[in-house]
This record gives C-alpha cells, sequence and structure tokens, in this order.
C-alpha cells in the first residue's frame, strides 16, 4: 500500500531542496593574479586542482587579473598559472580553501619575486657561513695534524739525542701535544654536527691529541662521543688502549681492573666490527699492564692477541717475557729452584717460529738458553761450588 505524503509535508521539502543547493555552491574561490610590476595581468590560465580526486578547474583572468571558480568542496588545492606569451609557465603553489564560503587568493609576483630574492639571499648567506664554517674547522683541524706529526719526528730525534738535549726534546713533546689539544678542541667546536664523518674524525684526533698529552681518561672520552657517531674498529681499538692507560695510571687496584675490563669490552666491540683488530687490540693491553709492571695481568691479554694472530712473533715475545717476569724461586734443600711457568718456552720458541728472521728471534733464543740454565737450579750453600770443582779436579 503506498503511503501518501500529507501535502504541507511536501511543500517544506520543496522549501528546502534550494537551501541545500545553495548550500553546495557556495565554495568558492576569488583572486587577482598581478603581474612583476605589480600590476593586473590579464589573460593568465589558472587551474586549479584538486590532488585527492584530480578534478581540474580552469579559468582566465579577465582585464583587470582577476578570476572566481565554485568548487564542490573545501580542502587543500593546487593552483597552476601560465601565460605562455609573457613568459609565466607552470607557476605551481598549494593554497587551503574554506568549505562552504568563498577564499581569496591573490598571486602578486612582484611580492612573489622579491620574496624569492630574500629567500636566495639568506640561502646563500648561510650557504657562504657553512663554507666558512668548515674552511675554519679544517685549518683548526691542519694545524693539530702538523703538531702531531712534529711529536713524531721529535721522538725520533729524542731516540738518539745526547742526553744534554733530551731535555728540551721532552719540553718541545709536551708543547706539541698541548697544541695539538687546543687545536682539536677549536676543529671539534667548528664541527657541523650533520656531518658526522667528520665530526667523528675530528674527535678520534682529539682523543689521539689528549693520549699524547697523557690524559687518557678525556682520551676515552673523545674516543667514546667519535663512537657514538660513527662507531669504527679503529676507533674501539683506541678506546680500549686509552682506557687501559687510564687504569694503569690509577693507584686503587679496584679502579684499574674496571678500567682494563672496559678496555677488554672495547676490544670485543672492536672485533665485532672487524676480527683482524683483536690480535693489536689485545696486545695493546698487555704493552699497558707490562709497562706498568703488572706481568701477571698482562698474560691473558698477551694470550688473547696470540689466539687471534699465532704468526704474530711480537705477540709471542711479549708473552715470554710477561711469564718470565712472572718467575718464582723455592728452596730445595741448598739449592734455589726456579718456578718457571708452564708456556714460557713455548711462547719463545713459537716466537721464533713464527718469524726465524725477526726482530724478536734472537732474544727469544736467548730467553730459551736462560731458562735452560735456570731449570738445575742455584746452588745457595757457601763453598759448595768450590768443593765440587776440587773433586772434579782430583779425578
Amino acid at each position: 500500500m503506498r503511503r501518501l505524503i500529507p501535502a504541507w509535508a511536501a511543500l517544506v521539502f520543496v522549501l528546502l531542496l534550494p537551501t541545500i543547493v545553495a548550500a553546495q555552491g557556495s565554495t568558492r574561490v576569488d583572486g587577482q593574479v598581478m603581474d612583476i610590476q605589480g600590476n593586473p595581468w590579464p589573460d593568465v590560465t589558472v587551474e586549479i586542482k584538486n590532488p585527492d580526486t584530480g578534478q581540474t578547474f580552469t579559468i582566465k583572468t579577465d582585464k583587470s587579473g582577476h578570476y572566481s571558480q565554485l568548487l564542490p568542496r573545501g580542502g587543500i588545492y593546487e593552483f597552476v598559472l601560465n601565460n605562455e606569451k609573457a613568459g609565466l609557465n607552470n607557476f605551481s603553489e598549494k593554497h587551503s580553501v574554506a568549505d562552504g564560503q568563498a577564499s581569496t587568493i591573490t598571486f602578486n609576483f612582484k611580492e612573489i619575486i622579491e620574496e624569492q630574492k630574500n629567500s636566495n639571499s639568506e640561502a646563500a648567506k648561510k650557504a657562504e657561513e657553512q663554507a666558512n664554517a668548515f674552511k675554519n674547522m679544517k685549518a683548526h683541524f691542519d694545524a693539530g695534524i702538523a703538531a702531531m706529526n712534529d711529536q713524531n719526528q721529535v721522538r725520533q730525534q729524542l731516540a738518539s739525542a745526547p742526553a744534554d738535549q733530551k731535555s728540551a726534546l721532552q719540553d718541545k713533546l709536551k708543547a706539541d701535544a698541548q697544541t695539538a689539544v687546543t687545536e682539536f678542541q677549536q676543529a671539534e667546536q667548528g664541527s657541523n654536527p650533520k656531518d658526522v664523518k667528520n665530526h667523528a674524525l675530528v674527535l678520534a684526533n682529539l682523543g689521539q691529541a689528549y693520549d699524547s698529552a697523557g690524559s687518557f681518561s678525556d682520551a676515552a672520552t673523545s674516543y667514546q662521543k667519535a663512537i657514538d657517531l660513527q662507531p669504527q674498529p679503529s676507533y674501539y681499538v683506541s678506546l680500549s688502549t686509552a682506557l687501559a692507560k687510564a687504569g694503569a695510571a690509577q693507584n686503587d687496584p679496584a679502579v684499574t681492573q674496571q678500567k682494563v675490563t672496559d678496555a677488554g669490552a672495547a676490544c670485543d666491540k672492536a672485533v665485532a666490527l672487524d676480527p683482524t683488530t683483536a690480535s693489536p687490540c689485545w696486545k695493546n693491553i698487555g704493552i699497558v699492564l707490562n709497562n706498568k709492571g703488572d706481568l701477571k695481568d698482562a698474560i691473558t691479554p698477551f694470550q688473547k692477541a696470540t689466539q687471534a694472530n699465532p704468526k704474530d712473533a711480537q705477540a709471542w715475545f711479549l708473552l715470554g717475557s710477561a711469564y718470565t717476569g712472572t718467575i718464582d724461586t723455592k728452596q730445595e734443600g741448598d739449592k734455589v729452584v726456579y718456578i718457571v711457568p708452564p708456556g714460557t718456552a713455548d711462547a719463545y720458541q713459537k716466537c721464533i717460529d713464527a718469524d726465524p728472521n725477526g726482530p724478536y728471534a734472537a732474544q727469544a733464543k736467548a730467553a730459551l738458553e736462560n731458562i735452560q740454565q735456570l731449570s738445575g737450579g742455584v746452588a745457595t750453600q757457601v763453598g759448595t761450588d768450590n768443593s765440587s770443582n776440587k773433586n772434579r779436579k782430583k779425578k
């Protein structure tokens, strides 16, 4: 059964229709286009594109440069302006159009060009500032490198210098180290944070300068900052060495042990990135401990270095030397017996096998002979040796 609509309801429905239609057509954009002199610009084609739907409305400006277009809805529209005869080609901007009301969008090319000039000027100024900052940073960086190179030359001179010249060369070493620290500090302050690679390189060199100046904790801090920016195996090796040196400089055994443990952890991270760094990294820790006189603690790092690279003759020799430094004694009757740690002779022999004609081979052979001489012990009873000699003469 069809339901009848009362006449008054139908009237209301009819009255509402114009309102709805009017609402749909009330979104409008009006505007004006003006040329580079700021005068009205006629015959400019204005394309109004809806990026979401792809719908495009095309109109032209009148003699006064005005245009007007009804749109189905508000939103973000792309306005593309063209006037090929006047040299205007596909100028594009996005603008927001209010829904259900009129929006005014004007294009004044005199103002637009001025804004672009200012923008380009600011960009050029910023680029110039960045270029000058990099130039200044590099000048400090190069000065730091020069100071470090001079240090190396002074060290070579120091090795063969007469005794009366050593003090002056030592002072020169210290001065070069401080110069390097200062220059790399300046370079680091002038580094562009966005230039991660160069920033990390500057920090790593600052760490090296601190190390040469004897500021091992500062060196470790700089290396860690470099790693935070750009992890590199060589940075971890340097960090490990700096931590070991910082530990060796401590008087508190607990602090020393913690620093050495941290140094080992840095070696592990270096090896994870590049396995070939294992031997030099652990060997450096052993050398630092050996130089401090902690020969017993130096054994483990040297063992790890030889395990990582069995052909490293130096590492084998240093391991043998560390073992030798821990030789103990005990009294057996009238003799002092030497307790040679297991592996001592083996370390020296492997040093020889790794590089028979190398710089450590002769020292390793001499060390082996000394160990063999110690195997019999040394008599401690007065007159024992003399009496045995007399008996041999009588025979």
